[in-house]
Order: structure tokens, then sequence, then C-alpha cells
């Protein structure tokens, strides 16, 4: 953990929508790039972000209307932290299959999971599957201009 102050935090509530995590996502973003994180870090955030958002709205809350997706993002000078729950039932991490497994290879399960891993410096689930919290340690500090790239990329 870091001794250095927050430089930013925010805590969004989302509706069971695809499509509905993109203003939050894109806020994050422009803060890292306002902080100067470097492009690859912040392709592996968004990358991590997105999906776990998707995750959280499709498989936790199953598109309910009636769920919420709720995101919670602190930065450091040198650490990202971004949690984010559902309202679902939850999930066991032992039950989602291995997506590099010879027989799971054409199969989508278990890639964001093993994605948001890649891609992040630490991910962890609570005990019910309904939350996951992801940091990732700044590697690269850069020009803010060198990182628009990774964002507008989409």
């Amino acid at each position: 953990m870091t001794d250095q102050p927050r430089l930013w935090q925010c805590e969004r509530v989302i509706p069971s929508q695809s499509g509905a995590g993109r203003r939050v996502q894109q806020e994050i973003l422009d803060q890292l790039l306002r902080q100067r994180w470097g492009p690859r870090d912040i392709f592996c955030i968004h990358l991590a972000l997105e999906e776990a958002v998707a995750n959280a709205i499709k498989h936790g809350n199953r598109h309910d209307p009636a769920k919420c997706v709720h995101i919670r993002c602190l930065l450091w000078p040198d650490r990202v932290r971004i949690e984010i729950a559902d309202e679902g039932a939850g999930f066991r991490l032992s039950d989602v299959p291995d997506p590099t497994r010879p027989d799971r290879i054409e199969s989508p399960t278990g890639r964001g999971i093993m994605l948001m891993r890649s891609f992040m410096s630490r991910i962890e689930f609570n005990d019910l599957g309904n939350r996951v919290v992801m940091e990732k340690e700044r590697s690269e500090a850069s020009e803010p201009s060198l990182g628009q790239e990774a964002v507008q990329g989409n």
C-alpha cells in the first residue's frame, strides 16, 4: 500500500444495461491521462475495467433492470484501485473453467477473468463472488498526449 495522498476518487452506480458503464469508464481513463499515466497502463486498465463492468452486468445481474452495478475508483500517484460490485448471486471462481486448456480454446467462458488477471497487478473476488477489486501499479510516466491514443482508440 502507498503512503502517498489520494489524488482522486469516484463512486458511481450504473444500471444493468450494456453500454451503461461507458461514461464512468471514460471518466476514470480521463483521470489517468490527467495524471500522466502511460499508454500501456491505460490500455491495461481500460481492458480490465471494461471486462469487469460487462461481467457484472451480464453474468452478475443478468441484465436485470432492477439491479445496479456499483463502481468505485481510488487513484494515487503510483496506483489505481477499482472496485466493481453487482447485486447478483455471485459465483465461485473455482467453477470457472481454465480457458487455456486445449478443450476450452474456442469457448469464451473464463477469458475475461484471465485478461483481468493478466493486465492488472492484483485482482481478488469477495467470498460471495459478486465483487471484484483490481489494482494496477503505475509502471511508467509519460506525456499526456501519448496516453490519448490508448483511450481514444476504441
